[in-house]
């Protein structure tokens, strides 16, 4: 089985997240979507409302599992058995962040990254602008899937 790990924060997943899970379906067996728990990051939502989320958003698709986990994105990798990392490049920045990381976990371990290039209707979508959006009460809805919701953000 040919499995992925696509790590992130999802503080929310955007249209942008969405595109390259699907996307990425089609390369893998199976893509696991994994939220990294930072204790000293301050999110919008919690973890549970994240997980949901996600959850909600791929109720029908049985290629997509979503996890929490704390500590490197490798050893999670070797934990479920995932030979591939799956990120998204936006722009060059994110190219040479990404590139660092992934140089890191080569040299750490076996696993490959892969990029995909988001799409071109997505590619100036980032959780923080999404934040952004949400706390001065702009029309986030056009920027995630319809399963994140805000109450009282």
């Amino acid at each position: 089985m040919k499995r992925a790990l696509f790590p992130g924060s999802f503080d929310p997943i955007t249209n942008g997240h969405y595109d390259i899970i699907m996307r990425g379906i089609k390369l893998f067996d199976e893509v696991v979507v994994a939220i990294g728990i930072n204790a000293e990051k301050k999110y919008m939502f919690s973890l549970e409302e994240r997980k949901a989320f996600i959850e909600d958003t791929f109720k029908n698709e049985p290629k997509v599992k979503v996890v929490t986990y704390k500590g490197l994105t490798i050893d999670l990798c070797k934990d479920i058995n995932a030979q591939f990392i799956l990120r998204g490049l936006r722009n060059p920045a994110d190219f040479e962040f990404e590139k660092a990381i992934a140089h890191t976990n080569r040299k750490l371990s076996k696993i490959e990254t892969v990029f995909l290039l988001t799409a071109a209707r997505t590619s100036f979508i980032s959780s923080s602008i999404v934040r952004d959006v949400i706390r001065n009460n702009g029309d986030y809805t056009v920027l995630v899937p319809d399963s994140v919701r805000v109450d009282d953000k």
